[in-house]
């Protein structure tokens, strides 16, 4: 059996609002960041946009339907993305490091790859079943 198909409408306007929202933030914090700017920080919302929308976008209007599986494990791996540039930003404003910040981009590489290998699971199982 495989796993359902799923609508990207939602994930396209929960992405848009995450762009937002995230540019809204970097440029509010980097207000207050007395002259101290972050490239992580100011090109955060480019991770929603560009793996959020611009992908959900495509998906949308060329009727390609995707399993739950991947759209969980895609939007999870938008999260954690944004996070991690969001953290490390913090972390250069404030004027220190983090060995540990390397985390984000390794689970949300290691997310990206679990969506697409759920996809071509569930691909092969439809193709398996009819």
């Amino acid at each position: 059996m495989f796993t359902s198909e799923h609508d990207p409408k939602k994930d396209l306007l929960i992405n848009v609002a995450a762009t937002i929202f995230t540019a809204l933030f970097g440029g509010i914090y980097e207000v207050f960041s007395h002259e101290v700017y972050s490239y992580h920080m100011i090109y955060a919302f480019g991770i929603p946009l560009i793996l959020g929308v611009l992908v959900w976008a495509v998906l949308l209007t060329s009727d390609i339907k995707v399993s739950s599986a991947f759209a969980n494990l895609w939007n999870s791996a938008i999260a954690v993305l944004t996070v991690g540039c969001v953290f490390r930003g913090v972390l250069e404003i404030y004027g220190t490091t983090n060995k540990l910040v390397i985390i984000y981009p390794v689970a949300g590489a290691m997310l990206i790859a679990a969506a697409l290998a759920a996809e071509s699971i569930n691909n092969r199982k439809k193709a398996a079943a009819g």
